[in-house]
């Protein structure tokens, strides 16, 4: 598997075929790159690291079903280490500081990174058959979907949310600009 020296890549599908198949598509571009220009689009430039994993719609249903409360597959899902949002934009477009965790009630410490430490900010998870459908119904390949949303997710562990609608059309801008500078085509 090729390096990568921000992004921990893990493909699991359950489908050792369609795992190598992924491994294979993602072999023909930087996907570091694209986490870069991301972080570069909304003025970061420490050195970071992030999680990416890769996976199928049950595996992803049932992580969206644990955090999320909602019962159903979904394309991207993106957790944060960080205690509040790393970027600088409008309050309507990030998303809130919550410091208790939902189930118990109970107040969760902040991650805390070290001194001199690259901040970890936090885990990207997608569905393959999800992402493969989207990019399909928007005619365009799984290639191009599976970097939109990598995109996406880099946005949401820095700060940015998608609930509200100048979250949703800031997040879409810089998802777009990100993939034509990286030379990607819908």
């Amino acid at each position: 598997m090729q390096e990568h020296p921000l992004v921990e890549l893990y493909i699991t599908t359950n489908d050792d075929e369609q795992n190598n198949a992924i491994e294979q598509l993602l072999s023909s571009v930087n996907i570091d790159e694209v986490v870069l220009r991301t972080l570069q689009a909304v003025g970061i430039s420490q050195q970071i690291m992030l999680t990416l994993l890769i996976t199928d719609d049950a595996g992803i249903r049932e992580m969206n079903t644990q955090y999320r409360q909602q019962d159903k597959p979904t394309d991207v899902l993106s957790f944060p280490l960080l205690e509040k949002p790393l970027v600088d934009a409008p309050s309507d477009q990030l998303w809130s500081v919550q410091n208790t965790d939902e189930q118990s009630g109970q107040e969760t410490p902040d991650f805390v990174t070290p001194p001199d430490m690259i901040t970890n900010l936090g885990d990207i998870v997608m569905s393959w058959p999800t992402l493969v459908r989207q990019a399909r119904e928007a005619g365009h390949s799984s290639l191009y979907e599976l970097l939109y949303l990598l995109s996406h997710g880099v946005l949401h562990l820095v700060g940015y949310d998608d609930h509200t609608e100048a979250g949703y059309k800031a997040m879409v801008s810089i998802q777009e600009a990100v993939l034509r500078a990286t030379g990607q085509k819908a």
